[in-house]
């Protein structure tokens, strides 16, 4: 690192809630800063299913391991992703269920680099400046006819299918992950969600809460707990993470 050059640390809360109608939590969530690893994974097809298809990608994306590089970390999380498939697809198979499969949105931080890798209707946002900006796009039948022009998003949010996917992990015979990637800027505050927060709060909602208070822990607490208010109809999950700057010490020795 340069003497000018600021390193980034990471402040994040990570919480998840069964809601006010589900049984059981079908989601699930992991925070690895040491790896520079941030997902949430919403399950589906119901107990034995869904929440063990979470579980699954939350426990191979905990062996990925330190990464080298940007690049390095982003083939280390499809792989994983790709090992978490299979073994959902084994797990259904030998318990003849139907329908187990989990999405997935995974935030990698990397240097002064990010990716967003994702399949399904869970979300990561970035909020830069003031700005709230939906990072991943959901793979999702509702989706498709919003994009395409033959639906609104206010009709989409009420459409009969709109919980609808067309991408999961477990379901098929490839996953198809989606990838996108940026930098990271100082200051950067980055939300990911189960499909449970934004069935009941729309974009400039959610960023009013982001946008309220400088602690991730309230940030995260008060957008599950207005969901909660809400009816929370789903499991709900919610990661808050903020890059912040560590200036260099000026330290360094020279020789």
């Amino acid at each position: 690192m340069s003497p000018t050059e600021s390193a980034l640390v990471y402040d994040f809360s990570a919480l998840t809630d069964r809601g006010r109608v589900r049984q059981q939590n079908e989601d699930s969530i992991t925070a690895l800063p040491e790896y520079g690893i941030w997902a949430v994974a919403d399950g589906m097809g119901g107990h034995e299913a869904g929440d063990v298809a979470s579980r699954i990608i939350v426990e191979e994306l905990g062996s990925l391991g330190v990464p080298i590089s940007a690049q390095d970390q982003r083939a280390r999380v499809l792989e994983r992703l790709d090992r978490a498939h299979q073994r959902i697809l084994s797990h259904a198979g030998e318990r003849g269920l139907r329908g187990a499969g989990s999405t997935v949105a995974a935030l990698l931080l990397h240097g002064s680099e990010l990716a967003c890798i994702w399949a399904g209707d869970s979300r990561i946002y970035l909020m830069r400046e003031g700005r709230l900006t939906p990072l991943t796009r959901d793979h999702s039948e509702v989706a498709m006819m919003v994009a395409a022009g033959t639906m609104t998003a206010d009709q989409a949010r009420n459409a009969p299918r709109r919980n609808v996917i067309t991408r999961a992990i477990g379901i098929g015979d490839d996953p198809r992950p989606e990838v996108a990637s940026g930098v990271i800027k100082p200051g950067d505050r980055f939300l990911l969600c189960s499909d449970g927060l934004t069935e009941h709060l729309k974009d400039h909602e959610i960023a009013g809460f982001v946008a309220r208070s400088p602690s991730v822990q309230d940030t995260a607490s008060a957008l599950i707990n207005e969901t909660l208010v809400r009816g929370a109809r789903d499991n709900v999950s919610v990661i808050v993470i903020d890059c912040v700057a560590v200036p260099p010490s000026g330290d360094e020795d020279v020789e």
